[in-house]
């Protein structure tokens, strides 16, 4: 039996990587897009191809003759602008998709972000159907982006939409270590208000697996995890791992202040110094909680709890 073949873009960051080693282990040929100063860490057997989202002749490449393209490349605003922002998760989705028009692909596979949903007062967990006004140049852009594989979908092959929560796991640098850091370092004064669902990288791995396998094409998997105020996570790390829980929370109100700061900052200035507006900080404060029944019924997606996925977490970062 011949061997299956992925492609994937955003193979060197934080989840791709951890998408390749798994393919790798399954027994797939793999193909990763990489940028000629990207890390590719030690992902040995990957078939690197070299380029970016906009070189049309090595995505091409990448694509054709694949049995699943894995789109996970992206960008946010702490590393860039808004901008940016726009074209590279709206054009650049757009030129993975005209790739896989000119190729040979049996099925595409787009990560985007639980963030275009938002739960819509009726309940505290958002699904699939509770799309969300857009706030901010990431989420606007991830948005645009869905409409675009949505509409592959329907005119030209195979494609779903998978929406992981908030991820942790071993060799993410955002938010990975903030919420470690409120379980477990003393000199943390404060855990934030408002809360998230928790995923494991491992378990959102085994998500795009199962999309990719079971998926329905055109439909929108939320990949989630435990829904926990962040205290309530602190407080957990810090039972597990014997560290000291930031005692206090910081007020919501202090958080929404800043958004109006940054607008200033950004008026006077002319820069974006901080990656957010006011909607953003108002949404920081939130419990942004998903429930991720569809994919457990269509995918058979199960995700653990966030003990189970401290051992890796900690000894990654205790070792950085």
């Amino acid at each position: 039996m011949s061997s299956r073949t992925a492609a994937v873009t955003g193979a060197t960051g934080f989840l791709g990587s951890h998408l390749c080693a798994r393919l790798l282990d399954d027994g797939w040929t793999v193909r990763g897009l990489a940028r000629p100063t990207s890390d590719r860490g030690d992902l040995e057997g990957v078939e690197w191809y070299v380029g970016d989202l906009f070189d049309d002749e090595p995505l091409r490449s990448l694509v054709d003759g694949t049995d699943v393209v894995f789109h996970l490349a992206g960008v946010g605003l702490w590393s860039a602008d808004p901008e940016t922002v726009e074209r590279v998760n709206r054009d650049g989705t757009a030129s993975v998709l005209e790739a896989c028009r000119a190729g040979d692909v049996d099925r595409v596979v787009f990560t985007s972000t639980a963030g275009t949903r938002r739960a819509n007062g009726t309940s505290e967990f958002a699904d699939e159907t509770d799309v969300a006004e857009p706030i901010g140049a990431y989420q606007s852009s991830k948005a645009e982006a869905e409409r675009l594989v949505d509409r592959y979908a329907e005119v030209d092959g195979e494609a779903v939409t998978v929406h992981p929560t908030s991820i942790v796991g071993p060799g993410d640098e955002s938010f990975t270590p903030q919420l470690l850091a409120m379980g477990l370092e003393p000199t943390m004064p404060a855990t934030l208000p408002g809360g998230a669902s928790i995923v494991g990288v491992s378990d959102v791995v085994d998500g795009l697996l199962a999309a990719a396998a079971h998926g329905r094409s055109g439909e929108h998997y939320l990949l989630g995890g435990e829904n926990l105020t962040y205290d309530r996570a602190a407080g957990r790390i810090a039972d597990y791992a014997g560290g000291t829980a930031a005692p206090i929370r910081v007020p919501a109100t202090a958080i929404r202040a800043a958004g109006p700061v940054a607008e200033g900052v950004r008026a006077v200035t002319g820069r974006q110094v901080f990656p957010f507006d006011r909607q953003m900080a108002a949404l920081a404060t939130q419990r942004l909680f998903y429930t991720s029944q569809k994919a457990h019924d269509e995918l058979g997606y199960e995700y653990q709890p966030i003990e189970a996925h401290l051992p890796e977490i900690l000894e990654w970062y205790r070792g950085r």
